[in-house]
């Protein structure tokens, strides 16, 4: 429902530190965020700012299954950036927090639909006395 546009522009803050087993990476991250509203779908943009630290190692020996690896002198922050922001990215985005949604009957928009927007709901098991009394209706109009 939101997420950060494919190449958008991500403004970076880092410091790197070299310790004995490799290269601490510490920042923060900005990016623009972009998605739906999920009461109303209507288009939201929004930003996002997340900070992050991961250690990435000298040698594959030294570093567990998972753990970042150098490739020589490059280091690659785009895992760590995405598990960040997926992390602070809201469940369910909305366009404001009064946001009413959609009439769950007829899809239309709440907000544009006014106060007395309403749909006739009549109980399935009560739907056979309706039919009655539309029918008892009709035979008093044709009796007056």
């Amino acid at each position: 429902m939101i997420g950060v546009p494919q190449g958008a522009e991500i403004e970076l803050d880092l410091r790197l530190e070299a310790v004995m087993e490799g290269v601490l990476v510490t920042g923060t991250a900005s990016a623009p965020l972009s998605g739906e509203c999920s009461r109303c779908l209507d288009p939201l943009t929004s930003r996002v700012e997340v900070g992050f630290q991961e250690l990435f190692f000298y040698s594959a020996e030294d570093a567990a299954e998972d753990d970042p690896v150098l490739d020589g002198e490059l280091l690659d922050l785009e895992p760590t950036f995405r598990d960040a922001v997926v992390l602070a990215l809201p469940l369910s985005p909305v366009c404001g927090d009064d946001c009413p949604g959609l009439c769950v009957d007829c899809g239309v928009k709440l907000a544009d639909a006014g106060p007395d927007h309403r749909h006739e709901k009549v109980d399935a098991r009560w739907a056979s006395l309706r039919t009655l009394q539309s029918q008892n209706e009709n035979n008093e109009d044709q009796e007056g």
